[in-house]
C-alpha cells in the first residue's frame, strides 16, 4: 500500500505568518504551494520551494481566485476565459521560483472556493483544464474523486488523482461540509490518524450522518494553517507508518 500526503503550504504574505512550512515539510511529501492569488507574496513562494526542493517534496501549484482579502474561499463568477489566463498565471509564477530551486511544477491543485466550484461548475472546471493543458500535459492534477474536475481533466487526457481530506468533515454524498457548518474541521489528532489509515487500507470514511462513504484517494491532504497541524501531520504520518502504508509523492519530476 502506497499514498502521498500533501499539505497546503507558501500562505503567508508580507508581515503577515501563517503555518510553520519548515516542520511541515519535514512530513509531508507533496507540498501545495500558493501562487500568490489567494495568498503568499514572491518571498514566501522562493522560500517554500527552496524548501520543499531540499527536502524531495514535489511541488504542486495551488491555485485559486484573485481574493487576497477572502483567502481564496469566496466564490467568484469569473468569465472562463480569464479564469484560464489567472490559472495560467499562477502556473508559471510558481514555475519561475520552482525552476530557481532546481526543481519544477509536478502537479495542479485548486484552492479553496475553486476547488469546491469546480466540483460541479462545469464552465469553470473546463476553464481551469484548459489551463493546464495550455501549459503542461504532463501535470497531473489534483482534487475531489467525483467532480466535474477530474472528469473533465481525464477527458482531456491529464492524469487525474483523487485525494481525500484528513481533517475536513464529509457529507453522506463524500462532498466536504462546508466550513461555516459546525464540526466541518477535524481537530483531534489521534481520531484523525486513524482516519486516515482507514482511507488508505480500506479506501472509505466515516461520513458527518455515520454511514460510511467511498473515499478513493492516491493522496491525503492535512491542511497546514489549522491549529496544531505539525501535530496532526506528524500523527497521520506516524499512523500510516505503523499500519504499512508507505508515503511518497504522487507526481514524479516532469519531463
Amino acid at each position: 500500500m502506497q499514498i502521498d500526503l500533501n499539505a497546503d503550504l507558501g500562505e503567508s504574505f508580507g508581515r503577515w505568518s501563517l503555518g510553520d512550512d519548515d516542520a511541515m515539510l519535514e512530513v509531508v511529501t507533496s507540498a501545495n504551494v500558493a501562487c500568490g492569488f489567494h495568498a503568499g507574496d514572491p518571498t514566501v513562494l522562493r522560500h517554500s520551494c527552496e524548501g520543499a526542493a531540499a527536502r524531495g517534496v514535489a511541488i504542486g501549484a495551488q491555485v485559486g481566485y484573485r481574493d487576497l482579502a477572502g483567502f481564496g474561499r469566496r466564490f467568484i463568477d469569473v468569465v472562463p476565459a480569464e479564469l484560464t489566463d489567472d490559472v495560467l498565471y499562477q502556473i508559471g509564477a510558481l514555475e519561475a521560483f520552482a525552476r530557481v530551486a532546481g526543481t519544477r511544477v509536478r502537479y495542479v491543485k485548486p484552492h479553496g472556493a475553486l476547488y469546491n466550484a469546480i466540483v460541479h461548475h462545469e464552465e469553470q472546471a473546463a476553464a481551469v483544464v484548459e489551463a493546464v493543458v495550455q501549459y503542461d500535459r504532463s501535470l497531473p492534477v489534483l482534487g475531489l474523486p467525483g467532480s466535474a474536475w477530474l472528469r473533465l481533466a481525464e477527458e482531456a487526457g491529464l492524469t487525474t488523482v483523487g485525494e481525500a481530506f484528513a481533517d475536513r468533515a464529509y457529507t453522506p454524498e463524500g462532498r466536504l461540509v462546508s466550513r461555516r457548518e459546525p464540526g466541518a474541521v477535524l481537530h483531534e489528532p489521534d481520531e484523525i490518524a486513524q482516519r486516515c489509515v482507514r482511507i488508505a487500507t480500506e479506501g472509505e470514511l466515516v461520513a458527518v450522518d455515520g454511514s460510511v462513504v467511498p473515499a478513493p484517494a492516491g493522496s491525503l491532504c492535512v491542511h497546514g494553517d489549522s491549529p496544531g497541524a505539525v501535530e496532526i501531520a506528524r500523527r497521520v504520518r506516524a499512523g500510516l507508518d505503523a499500519a504499512g502504508v508507505g508515503v511518497s509523492p504522487f507526481a514524479g519530476e516532469p519531463t
